[in-house]
């Protein structure tokens, strides 16, 4: 039994799930490169941090050796950001892809296939201009369930769009 939550908003069935449209949209985020980006936050930048402002002696006094763990710190948490950010977001317009340092919007009709091969730790997309573009939020490291976002991003490209053969 469904109910709603108001105009527009979807149906949500009583144990909290969304409708199957809503899954159909639903962002595809990898959850292994973010457990692993969130740990190696925790020691790489809290361990910077903690050493840079707390170090005495004759070389943890200096200020320049505090200032160099703490920018070290900013940077790898710049980095562990970015990496536990990547992203797809599905629309009925496209796939916006955001991966470590680009994001990148594409209509449904510029991707011609959708590939995950047994060496690849992440869904690659054929593009219809020859290009290929890493989707690093359906990764290999999850598993079934990367395997299960593959399968599901395949069947949004196959349904909204797949280029037609270049002749």
């Amino acid at each position: 039994m469904s109910t709603t939550d108001g105009p527009g908003r979807g149906a949500v069935d009583r144990v909290g799930r969304g409708s199957a449209d809503e899954a159909r949209w639903r962002t595809f985020r990898p959850l292994w490169g973010r457990v692993t980006a969130w740990v190696v936050w925790a020691v790489a930048a809290g361990g910077s941090l903690f050493v840079g402002l707390t170090a005495s002696g004759p070389l943890g006094a200096a200020a320049v050796n505090k200032v160099s763990f703490v920018v070290f710190a900013l940077a790898a948490t710049w980095l562990l950001w970015r990496l536990g950010g990547v992203h797809a977001v599905p629309a009925p317009t496209g796939l916006t892809v955001r991966n470590l340092v680009r994001t990148r919007r594409l209509a449904w009709a510029e991707v011609v296939e959708v590939r995950l091969g047994p060496n690849d730790p992440w869904v690659r997309l054929d593009l219809a201009d020859g290009g290929t573009l890493a989707v690093m939020a359906v990764q290999r490291a999850d598993g079934e369930r990367g395997m299960d976002e593959a399968r599901r991003l395949r069947e949004l490209v196959t349904e909204l769009g797949e280029a037609p053969d270049p002749r």
